[in-house]
């Protein structure tokens, strides 16, 4: 190891590091989870800002395996974002329960490794390394209420059938390495754009690698995990499961399809086009018939897998769309949005026993204003209502299809039509809100400085992203450029 690589993998260590100090420190002063959590936010703000200075010199590391562009900078700080606000939305729902919220932020972060190392990969092994990094820790979080059967249910459900798609996957990029002879991702493009055509055996690789991604961000009619595993989830991992793996494995997909995959773009499109469709419609379908809140998200996560894969098929049809850019822009701005709906109800469910049922949220609106606020702003932002992050999220998803001309444009009016739908059902918790009384006496409950904290950064960034998109457009922009074939 050089001290050019260690430079490179400095935020990785770095993350790894603050990981260790959670643990430590709650070694050190078990039961007060005051040290633990601060200890986590300081030590994430360290992380970003060591991203930051690793993201201004670009280079290669440990032979080309691993690679730091500015896509890698992109992706690092947008799962930065999503475990520090993850980590100040759980402690009021945890330490209730008496759930460890040091074991929690150390899990979490251990995580953010592996996407972080995802986001790096040049190398097809490190990839797959990453990806196991990134999801095992999941399947702990999604069982980490022990005691809770649905909890349980939920974490052997996703346990099985990720283990079942991580090996498909790795049977697909087995076929790959073996018909390109690298593992190196610049090398497996190469190799695809010298050969002829598409062979039966690469294309058995390929669906197998498509089968495996598409289990990862629960695109249908791979998506049976995800209602469970989101319902039966603490509510704070839930939320974390909704926007860190599903950022996690878009990064992949960019990666892999993109870039290793790039020269038989035109093979892999039609099949990601069908599984767009697919999948956001039938998430929005089966959202309508939801009476539980969470139930209902992890539907609405679904179709919005399908709306950001929409964009990854503009980028296919034609790279000079925008459609990369509308990909990596909406997986920010849903990191805001997304998370800020999960805290409400992470909120309202402070004291044990409160469900996330439709009538919880009935007169919401009266007997905690702010909550009521904050809940239609991020429900609005997910509606695609303007002018929110959402917004702006859709509209350069949909104007990237219609760029791409063709039978693209198609994707976007599905999309768009996909897109009312889906008002109904995130409307319908505004009007119980607002218009529907409480069920028995409200019990308004005091809520800690730390989630009040992370809703003020999810609610600004949702209402900045919304008025003012062009510095993460621009971020977003450049992300892409770094991708080969930009």
């Amino acid at each position: 190891m050089t001290w050019s690589d260690l430079t490179l993998i400095a935020p990785l260590v770095a993350a790894l590091l603050v990981a260790c100090a959670v643990l430590v420190v709650d070694a050190i002063a078990p039961g007060r989870d005051r040290p633990a959590i601060a200890v986590s936010l300081v030590g994430l703000a360290v992380v970003a800002a060591v991203t930051w200075w690793t993201g201004q010199a670009p280079g290669t590391a440990f032979g080309g395996s691993y690679t730091v562009d500015s896509l890698t900078t992109f992706l690092d700080l947008v799962f930065i974002a999503i475990v520090a606000l993850t980590i100040l939305f759980g402690p009021d729902y945890l330490a209730p329960r008496d759930l460890p919220v040091a074991e929690f932020a150390a899990t979490l972060i251990f995580a953010m490794t592996g996407a972080m190392l995802i986001a790096g990969s040049a190398d097809l092994l490190v990839l797959f390394v990453g990806l196991e990094l990134m999801v095992l820790p999941g399947y702990l979080l999604a069982g980490f209420a022990k005691h809770d059967a649905l909890s349980t249910e939920g974490a052997i459900k996703y346990f099985l059938l990720g283990s079942f798609s991580s090996a498909i996957f790795l049977f697909g990029l087995a076929y790959v390495w073996g018909l390109t002879g690298t593992t190196r991702i610049a090398g497996v493009a190469d190799a695809l754009a010298a050969a002829q055509g598409l062979s039966p055996a690469l294309a058995m690789g390929l669906a197998f690698l498509t089968t495996g991604v598409a289990f990862k961000i629960a695109a249908v009619p791979f998506h049976y995990w995800t209602p469970d595993a989101y319902q039966g989830s603490p509510t704070p991992v839930t939320g974390y499961l909704s926007v860190g793996p599903k950022v996690g494995a878009f990064a992949l997909i960019i990666r892999l399809f993109v870039e290793a995959l790039g020269p038989i773009q035109t093979d892999w499109l039609p099949v990601i086009a069908v599984l767009a469709v697919l999948t956001m419609t039938l998430g929005n379908l089966v959202a309508i018939a939801q009476t539980n809140v969470k139930r209902m998200l992890a539907y609405s996560s679904i179709a919005h897998t399908g709306y950001i894969m929409v964009g990854l098929c503009a980028y296919a049809a034609d790279p000079t769309s925008g459609g990369l850019e509308a990909v990596l822009f909406y997986t920010a701005a849903y990191t805001f949005m997304n998370l800020g709906a999960f805290a409400v109800i992470a909120a309202l469910q402070k004291r044990p026993g409160v469900t996330s049922q439709l009538d919880t949220f009935a007169g919401l609106g009266r007997r905690e204003p702010l909550l009521g606020v904050l809940m239609t702003l991020f429900l609005l932002s997910l509606t695609g209502i303007p002018p929110t992050a959402g917004f702006f999220g859709k509209a350069l998803v949909i104007l990237s299809a219609v760029t791409a001309g063709g039978w693209m444009t198609v994707l976007a009016v599905i999309m768009v039509l996909n897109a009312v739908v889906a008002a109904f059902y995130y409307l319908r918790v505004v009007v119980y809100m607002y218009m529907r009384d409480p069920k028995g006496e409200p019990v308004v409950v005091r809520h800690g400085g730390l989630v009040r904290l992370g809703l003020a950064i999810a609610a600004a960034a949702t209402i900045l992203l919304g008025v003012l998109p062009g510095p993460l457009i621009d971020a977003a922009a450049k992300a892409a450029q770094a991708v080969a074939g930009l």
